[in-house]
C-alpha cells in the first residue's frame, strides 16, 4: 500500500490529494450505521450562491479529515442539480455520499490513525 506523501502547497493540496484517493465503497449495513451516526449532527459546511469552488472543496476535505462524517448542505432549488452538486463534492473530496434528503447530504471518509467513526465489517 502506498503511504500518502506530505501536502505541501495548502488546502487546495489537500483538496487534491483526497480527490485522488477513491471512495470508500460501503455496504447498505454501514450505510445505515454512519445514517443512524450522522441524525444528530448539523451541517458543517454550507454552500452557497457560488456553488461548488475550490474553497468549499478544500474546506470539505478538511471536515473530513478533522471529523470523518459531516453534513454538507445546500441551497434549494433544481433537485438534479443538488445531486449533481452532492455527487462531485464527494468526488472530489474523495469521499462517500452516504445519504441525501432534502438539500442535505452526509458525506464519509475514513481517516487512517486514528479512526474516529468505527463502522460494522461488511
Amino acid at each position: 500500500m502506498e503511504k500518502p506523501r506530505p501536502a505541501t502547497g495548502g488546502a487546495s493540496a489537500n483538496a487534491s490529494a483526497a480527490a485522488s484517493a477513491a471512495a470508500p465503497e460501503l455496504t447498505e449495513r454501514q450505510r445505515r450505521h454512519l445514517r443512524g451516526l450522522a441524525h444528530a449532527l448539523q451541517p458543517v459546511v454550507r454552500l452557497g450562491s457560488a456553488g461548488l469552488t475550490e474553497a468549499v472543496a478544500s474546506e470539505t476535505a478538511r471536515a473530513l479529515g478533522d471529523h470523518e462524517l459531516i453534513k454538507v448542505k445546500a441551497p434549494g432549488g433544481d433537485r438534479a442539480a443538488r445531486d449533481e452538486l452532492f455527487a462531485e463534492l464527494a468526488r472530489r473530496t474523495g469521499s462517500a455520499l452516504v445519504h441525501r434528503i432534502g438539500n442535505v447530504a452526509v458525506l464519509y471518509r475514513p481517516r487512517a490513525e486514528p479512526p474516529g467513526v468505527v463502522i460494522p465489517d461488511r
